[in-house]
């Protein structure tokens, strides 16, 4: 079975390892973050908020073109077409939620492609509530529209400038930012990643996706479930939104695809399954890239989004496991899938989203297999890298 423990453990990934002066906040929300969840109060909002604000249900849209060539039944979950542009929001919204309800004042987050930040940003301006979004100063100049967007809509975005300028360095200021704020301030942490009970509750606000691939699958196949579920994994907010109803259904593949960057044995990759061994990060044991002598190792993708040393316990757990089946992609095969799904089906995808098609090509599958797609995010936000690598 594949579930959290007590203690937030996926089997040996997971936990919270943190500075004592975070205990209060963390206590905090894992006392209360499930009983608050239960309410019927909270539900109302969230489901109205998922349906009226985000625009779910998303569509489960089929993608004809894209089937003739892979033959196979392939299947969109349109995750692009949420509020803001990447299922990002549906964990912000719930977050939001449930900041509120615990009294907080404040929010902070991280965020890498930007769309994370978007979707804080976004949510704070719902509630009235303050927001300051940290950003790797690298990910600030490729991301550029996102950032803009985070402006207007009135967060502060401050740029991180150690280590390697992109997430994992977001995170370690986000996080020093809470240890110095503890009282007032919730961190709506964007991906199923940091200290229990994050990686179950992002997990679950996510959930919502695999909840409705079930049912639009039964109305268009006759069946809930599909031969294989494919996703990127950076953190992996996605792929375990897309995974989590299907977790301990066996005949369901889950697939998740990484970021191998230049390759996997370039020295400049994210493919963690590939390159990393158990360890500490962010708050709490997983898989990473580091040293021998625990240093984390920088990581490389063209995608801002799965430019992370990591990946969520969850997925560490499903890796060690077998249950899930990883695949590493580089950033050249990535920008081949987007262009081609673009071309097939006039849907420009996140970068990130690009890999988990490129996977496509690296899986072995039955013909007519139905397959279902997260596709995560839209491309906006990536055109200018589209530009320069394709000299549009």
């Amino acid at each position: 079975m594949i579930r959290v423990d007590e203690k937030g453990f996926y089997g040996k990934f997971g936990g919270a390892y943190i500075p004592e002066m975070l205990h209060p906040n963390i206590e905090e929300l894992r006392e209360n973050y499930e009983q608050i969840m239960a309410t019927d109060s909270f539900q109302t909002e969230f489901r109205s908020l998922l349906k009226d604000y985000v625009g779910r249900p998303t569509p489960l849209y089929f993608a004809s073109r894209l089937s003739e060539k892979y033959d196979a039944k392939i299947y969109l979950k349109r995750e692009d077409l949420c509020h803001t542009g990447a299922h990002k929001v549906n964990n912000t919204v719930g977050q939001i939620i449930m900041a509120k309800r615990l009294g907080k004042k404040r929010i902070i987050a991280e965020t890498g492609a930007g769309q994370h930040g978007v979707a804080t940003a976004t949510v704070c301006a719902l509630m009235g509530m303050e927001c300051t979004v940290y950003m790797g100063a690298l990910d600030i100049q490729r991301q550029r529209p996102n950032v803009e967007r985070m402006k207007i809509l009135g967060a502060k975005v401050v740029a991180a400038t150690s280590g390697s300028q992109t997430l994992k360095d977001a995170t370690n200021e986000a996080m020093r930012q809470w240890i110095n704020n503890p009282v007032d301030t919730h961190y709506i942490i964007g991906s199923v990643v940091g200290p229990h009970p994050y990686p179950e509750m992002v997990a679950r606000f996510q959930s919502v996706i695999s909840e409705e691939i079930k049912w639009q699958l039964k109305e268009k196949e006759g069946r809930e479930n599909p031969d294989l579920v494919i996703a990127c994994v950076g953190g992996g907010s996605n792929a375990a939104g897309a995974f989590y109803h299907y977790y301990n259904t066996p005949e369901v593949r889950l697939i998740a695809a990484e970021a191998a960057g230049l390759g996997v044995s370039s020295g400049k990759s994210a493919a963690t399954t590939a390159l990393g061994t158990p360890g500490i990060l962010h708050g709490s044991k997983t898989l990473l890239m580091q040293t021998e002598d625990g240093q984390v190792v920088e990581p490389h993708s063209i995608s801002a989004g799965l430019d992370y040393p990591g990946i969520g316990p969850v997925h560490a757990h499903l890796f060690d496991t077998g249950r899930g089946e990883f695949v590493a992609v580089e950033d050249e095969d990535a920008m081949k899938a987007g262009i081609e799904l673009s071309r097939l089906e006039g849907i420009i995808p996140a970068i990130e989203t690009a890999h988990a098609l490129h996977a496509l090509n690296m899986v072995e599958y039955q013909k007519d297999d139905v397959i279902v797609i997260n596709l995560s995010g839209r491309g906006d936000k990536d055109l200018d890298t589209y530009i320069k690598w394709g000299g549009y």
